[in-house]
């Protein structure tokens, strides 16, 4: 396994989306419907502050990363917004992965859509800590990330699973072809697994031991 492998978790992401162009589609059912109670506690037990420090102690294969994963946008009433940034826990300032996720009702479940930042990504490294550098943007100057929406469907009442669906998530890195995503949340932990696949469906990056365990900080 690559260290590129080791550092790259699926970040509950990580994926999740609309089309490909530079603005964020909304249709009229979409844009009318409030949200309900699912998003509701998925946004709940989402939102915080992770890491998979206990994991890289126990098993070599996995390497310590911190996960943040910030409320923003929150007057609005049709989705749940979040600022998502993941790091190395050696070196929390440099963020290797920034996302924007917004969360709305599927009628069965949850789609968490995901989000590039526009410009360079750094310029909102720590908005998780206080959101100025977040003050300016608006959900049209956002890139959508096409392909890579993922479903979330309630498992039990502490559990929620899902993932991407089929290999609409176009990737590149290291010859891949589709990437896809495993997401399992529950209260206090998130685990997710992000993986690439060539055109025959090979891996080709992305941890091969299992998903990454993100849990949550307590407040104290």
């Amino acid at each position: 396994m690559t260290f590129a492998d080791r550092i790259r978790p699926l970040a509950i992401t990580t994926s999740l989306l609309s089309a490909a162009c530079g603005t964020v589609n909304q249709g009229p059912a979409d844009a009318k419907r409030p949200v309900g109670a699912d998003v509701r506690q998925v946004a709940e037990w989402l939102a915080g502050n992770y890491s998979s420090g206990a994991q890289s102690a126990k098993d070599p294969q996995f390497r310590n990363v911190v996960l943040h994963i910030a409320p923003m946008w929150t007057d609005q009433p049709d989705a749940r917004w979040f600022y998502v940034e993941q790091a190395m826990a050696n070196a929390p300032d440099k963020p290797y992965r920034q996302r924007v996720y917004r969360l709305t009702d599927t009628g069965d479940g949850v789609e968490s859509m995901i989000y590039d930042l526009p410009g360079d990504p750094l310029t909102y490294a720590g908005a998780w800590r206080a959101q100025k550098p977040l003050d300016q943007l608006l959900p049209s100057m956002l890139v959508p990330k096409a392909g890579c929406a993922v479903r979330l469907a309630r498992t039990d009442g502490l559990t929620w699973t899902g993932g991407t669906e089929g290999t609409g998530c176009p990737s590149s890195r290291e010859g891949a072809a589709y990437t896809t995503s495993e997401v399992t949340l529950t209260p206090n932990e998130l685990r997710s697994w992000d993986r690439g696949f060539d055109s025959t469906g090979k891996q080709v990056w992305g941890s091969t031991a299992g998903p990454y365990i993100f849990v949550k900080e307590i407040a104290k």
